[in-house]
């Protein structure tokens, strides 16, 4: 039966992708096939058909390497674990309705070919779940990975004054990369000046400001100062209501004045030149 489900499938190829395409748009609260170009979603419609009938007839290995293929492309497309179920579903919906009306599946083996299609289906989908599932998590991870790189960076601006910009959540994992990369960065740029930017961070509590106190104090300790900037009125009432102590701290609102007060520490000022 499984070559006979998949030579429908290949004989009836552009009716079923037709078909099951307009189930998935008419999904509610799922715009994933909306809002794709058209070009992507039939290449991405061929895509996964092609891996519903490798089920059938390809091996067991051959099948893995399409899924994980296939799973990588949807994690990045933004398909949600519930939307590729629902494809899964809707597909051998669309199979199992087209042949009965074909003929293909009549009383007499309906209940055997009901029960080709669990067999069928039910591991396809519980190895795309399971599959699904290790691709977004490891795609989280290395986003992950990376924001915290291009995040926690030491960028000197200029020769003793360098800046460090931090972006998202500050938790324990994150604290220990800013407090290794920003020591480096002193050493390395021979800073005399750092700058903590806080404007990306959207929530300073306790926990925070400890991460950002114990920073501070590491560029004391390697003959550097440090100035807290980005400090916006949200955070400053956060900061005063949460009583955390921050008077070891010069700290701005801008960085365009933490700058300036940087290059005053460092005997230098910023002037404008008149053109001649």
């Amino acid at each position: 039966m499984n070559r006979q489900m998949a030579g429908y499938i290949q004989d009836n190829f552009t009716e079923i992708i037709s078909s099951w395409q307009e189930l998935m748009k008419n999904e509610k609260n799922e715009r994933s096939f909306q809002v794709m170009p058209t070009d992507l979603m039939n290449q991405t419609s061929k895509e996964f058909a092609d891996l519903m009938v490798s089920n059938l007839l390809e091996s067991h290995q051959a099948y893995e390497n399409r899924l994980n293929d296939f799973a990588e492309k949807v994690v990045r497309l933004g398909w949600s674990m519930t939307f590729v179920t629902k494809a899964i579903t809707h597909f051998s919906e669309v199979v199992f309705d087209g042949m009965e009306r074909a003929g293909i599946i009549n009383e007499k083996n309906f209940r055997a070919f009901s029960k080709e299609f669990t067999n069928w289906i039910n591991p396809i989908r519980d190895s795309t779940i399971d599959t699904y599932s290790k691709t977004w998590e490891r795609t989280v991870s290395l986003q992950k990975i990376a924001l915290q790189e291009l995040s926690a960076s030491l960028i000197p601006v200029f020769d003793k004054v360098s800046v460090m910009p931090l972006v998202g959540t500050i938790d324990t994992e994150r604290a220990k990369l800013i407090m290794e990369n920003l020591l480096e960065g002193v050493v390395k740029h021979r800073a005399e000046v750092v700058l903590l930017d806080i404007t990306g961070v959207p929530v300073v509590d306790t926990m925070v400001a400890h991460h950002i106190i114990q920073a501070a104090d590491a560029v004391r300790l390697v003959g550097a100062k440090c100035m807290l900037v980005g400090i916006r009125p949200e955070i400053a009432q956060t900061i005063v209501t949460l009583g955390i102590n921050l008077n070891e701290f010069t700290t701005t609102s801008t960085l365009q004045r933490g700058v300036e007060q940087a290059l005053a520490w460092t005997n230098r000022k910023i002037v404008e030149v008149d053109e001649q």
